[in-house]
């Protein structure tokens, strides 16, 4: 396989975004730095639902901030995904099939009280600008995560944001979703109304937005370690997760 097509905008900037199809099976998408400063992205034809969409994001939304990137793939391939992503914008202001409905967020418990005050989410680089934070970098850095991903509030499923406040509070990137950390707030946001107002950006990995986030009217529901039946602050990424979506799920229809 060979770059196809790679985009000349953006040229003199320090990182280059490529994604690469692959044919492994075990995945659907691995992201970070492969030791040569670019941030790539290993999108399997076998493991993703929708490679093309996803392709596809990572393209409109990469071109639409200037940024020079690389796809590699098979030139066939490569017009198999633009004619299958036609009709799409990184921004499309309604959700794809497959896409969810709820998008979740997690911060620690310092950090919700700030929230809640505020009314809104912010990203790494506002909070860091108004003097918020005393950190250096954020725990993606780790991760090999660029520098251009602090301009973003990142939304998810599953563990991943659990296991991101438990990095965040061990100071090193722990995986395991086992570890007992700490519990803070798990956001529940309404991915539908979100996408429908033209906040909700897809960069092919992600879904994101920038800047900042008002909690009114996105937010649904913040679980803490009181409401979803812990004893105690002082759980692991994989019970506080589940135990959330279980109270989500029987509180709200929409899921």
């Amino acid at each position: 396989m060979t770059p196809f097509p790679a985009s000349t905008e953006g040229i003199g900037q320090t990182r280059q975004y490529r994604l690469e199809l692959t044919e492994e099976d075990g995945y659907q998408l691995l992201c970070g730095d492969p030791g040569d400063g670019s941030y790539s992205i290993r999108l399997s034809r076998r493991g993703h639902p929708d490679w093309r969409m996803a392709a596809g994001d990572f393209c409109s939304f990469y071109k639409a901030q200037g940024t020079p990137y690389d796809l590699v793939m098979s030139q066939q391939d490569a017009g198999d995904m633009q004619q299958y992503y036609r009709d799409h914008r990184y921004d499309d202001p309604f959700l794809r099939p497959g896409e969810p409905a709820v998008l979740v967020h997690s911060t620690p418990r310092e950090h919700w009280a700030a929230i809640c005050q505020d009314g809104q989410l912010k990203s790494w680089n506002v909070l860091k600008g108004q003097g918020v934070l005393q950190e250096r970098e954020p725990v993606g850095a780790g991760l090999g995560d660029p520098e251009e991903f602090r301009r973003y509030i990142m939304f998810g499923s599953g563990m991943t944001g659990e296991i991101i406040v438990s990095s965040k509070q061990k100071g090193y990137i722990c995986m395991d979703p086992c570890a007992e950390y700490r519990t803070g707030a798990r956001l529940y946001f309404d991915g539908e109304r979100m996408a429908r107002d033209g906040v909700l950006l897809r960069d092919g990995c992600h879904f994101k937005v920038r800047d900042c986030l008002p909690l009114e009217p996105y937010l649904l529901w913040a679980a803490t370690w009181e409401q979803v039946g812990l004893n105690s602050p002082l759980s692991t990424p994989r019970e506080f997760a589940e135990r959330a979506d279980q109270r989500f799920a029987a509180q709200f229809a929409k899921t």
